[in-house]
């Protein structure tokens, strides 16, 4: 157990953080990554097309940024994050990888978190907190530090309706029964998911052919089941703090949801264009 511990506390974390042009949003995320408790690791931005703002400020940042910092880039052709995320992880020289949006603004000590609940054969399936339009506008306006929010801060928020989750807030629950044995559609979310680098390899990461927006997360979860790769539950350890926006077009979420259900019968482990399949930016 000790020689197992050891493996996985030297294990550099590669965080692969996507982003659309919200470069104010992604100006946060950043600067929560910068005051990491835990710094080894580094952070690749996974760029869907964004505008010359996005990589001004991504060029800023990295100057000061104490650890590596690399900027992905591809053409804005519509919603791609699973080739973002693809390109991130090709990008990525960690052999753990951490997925986060670009609007997740993680606490103090997220990579900490995610260090201790990796253990190999198993994802984790991060949490987050929701804040709602105005607090959100709020944060970014003022540059509010999440971190120091106080006892009486979080129980404001909450009855104010600005977050919807306090518990989380307040507790954090050791590595104790996390891992789902049956797999389940409850809380899979790519905006703070992490995964051993050979497990996306075995599936060929995610699946560039999805069409717009929707799913290509669960498809990544189910096909990493088919794989034998077991989840463990990151709630009460992993929180983010999900700042709001508009909802994407969603025309496509049908037609995806059907090829995940799909593969879930079929015990599709391999994705149909992914990691293997190179996309010039």
């Amino acid at each position: 157990m000790a020689s197992i511990d050891i493996m996985q506390r030297a294990t550099t974390i590669s965080v692969v953080i996507t982003t659309y042009n919200r470069p104010d949003a992604l100006t946060a995320v950043l600067e929560a990554c910068f005051a990491q408790d835990d710094r080894n690791f580094e952070i690749i931005i996974a760029d869907d097309g964004s505008s010359d703002n996005t990589r001004a400020a991504v060029e800023e940042l990295k100057r000061r940024s104490p650890v590596p910092l690399t900027h992905v880039w591809q053409e804005d052709l519509g919603f791609r994050a699973a080739l973002a995320r693809n390109r991130g992880t090709l990008a990525a020289r960690g052999d753990y990888i951490v997925f986060l949006d670009g609007d997740c603004i993680p606490q103090r000590d997220f990579i900490a978190q995610h260090r201790k609940l990796a253990v190999r054969g198993h994802l984790v399936s991060g949490s987050r907190i929701l804040l709602d339009a105005p607090f959100s506008a709020r944060v970014l306006a003022e540059h509010l530090d999440l971190q120091r929010l106080r006892l009486a801060d979080k129980l404001r928020l909450r009855c104010g309706g600005h977050t919807n989750k306090l518990l989380q807030l307040l507790f954090t629950w050791p590595d104790l029964g996390r891992v789902r044995r049956r797999f389940s559609w409850r809380r899979i979310k790519s905006c703070n998911l992490g995964v051993w680098r050979a497990d996306l390899e075995r599936v060929n990461g995610f699946d560039q052919s999805f069409l717009g927006w929707g799913h290509e997360d669960s498809d990544l979860v189910v096909r990493l089941f088919n794989a034998g790769v077991m989840r463990k539950d990151g709630a009460f350890a992993t929180e983010v703090f999900h700042l709001w926006h508009k909802e994407s077009a969603r025309d496509q979420e049908s037609s995806n949801r059907d090829i995940v259900l799909r593969r879930a019968r079929d015990g599709t482990i391999q994705a149909a264009e992914g990691l293997s399949h190179p996309t010039p930016p």
